[in-house]
């Protein structure tokens, strides 16, 4: 079997990919979400593809930050996701998203597998379908829905 056979058959087994793009005002970072990130890694439901960070001066300039300088006041230790690069993210995405940053922060751009959704995935390509849109809805908005929902009919 060649190593293109190998590589698609490999990919038609993946589950869906996502990113996000997590900013930190002011470039504090507390590491709190770490932890959690590693236990979903730990239990099979992602797998981390690509970790990055990007910083936005207060110039504006946009650069890249190497994993091991992330530190978060010193308490922060990610040297565990060192190496975390599959080859998705470019330069330009790293640009496009610093640029959505405010000035004096920094982000960090997570790519990842739902590997919880592959056997799903698996079956849906298999019976001939594909994904044409996806999207989120942030919590912000399902909150906003849920208060509208609770709120009195205004009187007319």
């Amino acid at each position: 079997m060649s190593n293109d056979q190998e590589t698609g058959d490999d990919l038609d087994l993946m589950g869906p990919i996502d990113y996000i793009v997590v900013e930190f005002p002011g470039s504090r970072m507390t590491g709190e979400g770490f932890p959690i990130l590693l236990d979903l890694v730990d239990r099979g439901l992602i797998r981390i593809l690509d970790l990055a960070f990007v910083m936005k001066d207060e110039d504006g300039t946009i650069h890249a930050i190497d994993i091991s300088d992330v530190d978060g006041d010193g308490e922060l230790d990610l040297t565990v996701f060192e190496g975390a690069s599959s080859g998705l993210l470019d330069e330009s995405d790293l640009d496009e998203a610093g640029n959505a940053l405010e000035a004096g922060s920094s982000a960090g751009i997570l790519v990842y597998e739902n590997v919880w959704a592959a056997p799903f995935a698996r079956a849906v390509r298999q019976g001939g379908g594909q994904l044409v849109a996806s999207g989120r809805i942030p919590v912000q908005a399902l909150l906003a829905a849920v208060d509208a929902a609770d709120a009195p009919a205004a009187q007319v």
